[in-house]
């Protein structure tokens, strides 16, 4: 019996550390990002986008906050594949590794790089693709039953919160010759765009570390 216990305490004990540092990760990654809006406060939330704290004196923040974010993704991603079991989530994972190398290239390659619209297209699509495909892939797990609200919430609002921001550039954007400004309300779209993807994040890591330390 001892034996068996301390090799199920090895088999969960990486996955477990997985999950705490990637609840850790998205966590760190919106206490940057609310940060930011104190140290750059020249950057109105309501119309200027995330990725132009870059010009500020703080753009080093900004690049921690994506590099927490995409080590989040990663992190996640080690801690739960075992618990995957559909086909819909093992492409689920895809997509999520897709998001951390996206969030990784915006953390190296802020907007006045050419790579970081490269980064944006990988990443912001990604995330709310893997949050649904993971999310219902886990949900239909017993174990997961009493996240599962909270788990399907958060994956939804992912992709409402990138709806949001496509359609405010969509409808506003021209009206403005196409050009942004103070009348393209972007800006709280594309924040909430962020902390949904955290929020998100956060729960699958907490419930995947709980899972861990129950079956250890």
């Amino acid at each position: 019996m001892a034996e068996t216990t301390a090799t199920a305490k090895r088999m969960t004990a990486g996955p477990r550390t997985a999950a705490r540092l990637s609840w850790g990760a998205a966590a760190m990654s919106l206490v940057l990002l609310a940060a930011l809006h104190v140290v750059s406060p020249e950057f109105d939330p309501s119309w200027r986008m995330v990725s132009e704290y870059a010009l500020g004196d703080y753009g080093w923040v900004l690049g921690l906050m994506f590099l927490c974010m995409a080590v989040s993704c990663l992190a996640l991603l080690i801690a739960i594949k075992s618990q995957i079991r559909t086909i819909g989530g093992k492409i689920g994972l895809g997509f999520l590794l897709a998001a951390a190398v996206g969030l990784a290239m915006a953390a190296m390659f802020d907007m006045k790089h050419d790579l970081h619209g490269l980064a944006a297209m990988i990443g912001i699509p990604s995330l709310p693709i893997a949050a649904i495909l993971l999310s219902q892939s886990l949900a239909s797990d017993q174990a997961w039953s009493s996240t599962r609200r909270s788990l399907l919430w958060t994956a939804h609002l992912t992709w409402v919160s990138l709806l949001l921001m496509v359609t405010a550039l969509a409808v506003m954007l021209p009206q403005n010759d196409g050009r942004f400004g103070p009348d393209v309300l972007i800006g709280w779209p594309n924040r909430l765009l962020l902390v949904s993807y955290g929020a998100w994040l956060m729960v699958v890591a907490w419930r995947a570390a709980q899972l861990m330390r129950e079956r250890s």
